[in-house]
């Protein structure tokens, strides 16, 4: 049976990160409610077209999906479990924020058949939280950590970000050795640099000011480093920004760069199916309104549609497969898409072997470690392919 992943947003937090462009923010418990409502409504549609697939992950993110009342969350968990054959041993991960959990919630979420727990740290430094505008401390951090071990997690991850403001290669450095240090050791660690986006208060704050945010030298070391310190601690890097102990890759993760199914529930969420790429709305009050209609259906919540072209379809199983430190089967290639992947992209590739951006070993083809550092311009050649 073919397998499907499913990612349900909760675009709720206590405050916004100052830099989040995520579709999030407050609201009050009464939005809330209505919510979780209109996306069981939203899971009665697609079940409908998709209810018979066979469900292995299970990602609820945000947001601070945490914030919800742990029998608002069992109850979206067990909709799921009604409308789609969700697999015994699938993964459910929910993201949680230090802070909004306690030692009894993290045990209800292990009843309600959660097993993955993903926290949101970012640093040990107090001083790079509160310029973050994190609402929690690494005190509490280690608690709820802890916390969460106690209640039978045994599958967490550490989400991390380097090249903030002012941080420095040592900074970066205590950071992931504090992380690597609790006990037991975080299965898997997601360490991504910061990206100045649009719309967020350090756009406002840095733009204009880059001399304020390490250099491009400073990021390369940091991310370099981070790499051979995860390797040492017993960390596989699978992915240009996730490491993971032996057998802890995030099936979430995976279902994206692989080119696996996925549905997208709540607001903003992206689903892609059999070739189709969709998004629904981002309106908060459009989508729930819509959904406490009799006679809604899923293109009344959709903002847009797009059916793939083949050449779109091979450029997302590239992009998105050389993200891997596998990289991308030329084999599996050739079997999903009919056609050789020597006719379609071979001249670029040589092309960026001779440059020494891509390593190819057998049938699979790879970034280099220098390909890594430039991958957006590795991926802008691709392009140029037409």
């Amino acid at each position: 049976m073919k397998e499907l992943g499913i990612y349900v947003h909760f675009p709720f937090c206590v405050k916004k990160c100052a830099y989040c462009d995520f579709l999030s923010g407050p609201a009050g418990a009464g939005t809330i409610r209505r919510y979780v409502q209109a996306l069981q409504e939203e899971m009665a549609l697609l079940a409908a077209q998709y209810g018979r697939l066979s469900v292995s992950s299970i990602f609820l993110g945000g947001g601070t999906p945490s914030i919800l009342p742990v029998e608002w969350t069992a109850e979206v968990l067990e909709a799921l479990r009604q409308f789609f054959q969700v697999q015994e041993d699938a993964e459910i991960t929910i993201e949680c924020n230090p802070g909004t959990v306690d030692k009894e919630k993290l045990k209800q979420y292990r009843q309600a058949g959660i097993n993955r727990i993903s926290y949101g740290l970012q640093s040990v430094h107090e001083q790079e939280l509160q310029m973050l505008g994190r609402i929690h401390s690494m005190e509490q951090f280690v608690k709820c950590y802890q916390d969460a071990r106690a209640a039978g997690f045994s599958n967490v991850n550490v989400d991390l970000m380097s090249a903030l403001p002012g941080q420095t290669l040592t900074d970066w450095m205590d950071t992931l050795k504090q992380v690597t240090e609790l006990q037991p050791p975080p299965e898997h660690i997601s360490a991504y640099s910061l990206i100045i986006e649009p719309g967020t208060l350090f756009y406002e704050q840095y733009t204009g000011h880059e001399e304020l945010l390490p250099d491009e030298n400073t990021e390369r070391e940091m991310y370099r480093w981070t790499a051979r310190f995860l390797q040492e601690k017993g960390y596989r890097r699978y992915e240009i920004s996730n490491y993971a102990k032996e057998g802890y890759e995030s099936k979430h993760n995976n279902y994206y760069w692989t080119g696996v199914d996925y549905l997208g529930l709540g607001i903003g969420a992206a689903s892609y199916l059999q070739g189709v790429r969709s998004k629904n709305t981002e309106n908060l009050q459009f989508y729930i309104q819509n959904l406490e209609l009799t006679g809604t259906t899923l293109a009344d919540i959709r903002m847009e549609e797009h059916v793939l072209s083949e050449r779109e379809q091979q450029e997302e199983y590239l992009f998105l497969g050389l993200r891997r430190m596998e990289g991308i089967s030329t084999t599996a290639f050739a079997a999903r898409f009919h056609v050789s992947y020597d006719t379609v992209y071979g001249q670029v590739t040589r092309r960026l072997l001779e440059l020494g951006l891509l390593q190819q070993q057998g049938e699979w083809i790879s970034l280099t470690d220098r390909g890594i550092d430039v991958s957006n311009v590795v991926l802008a050649e691709f392009l140029q392919e037409e």
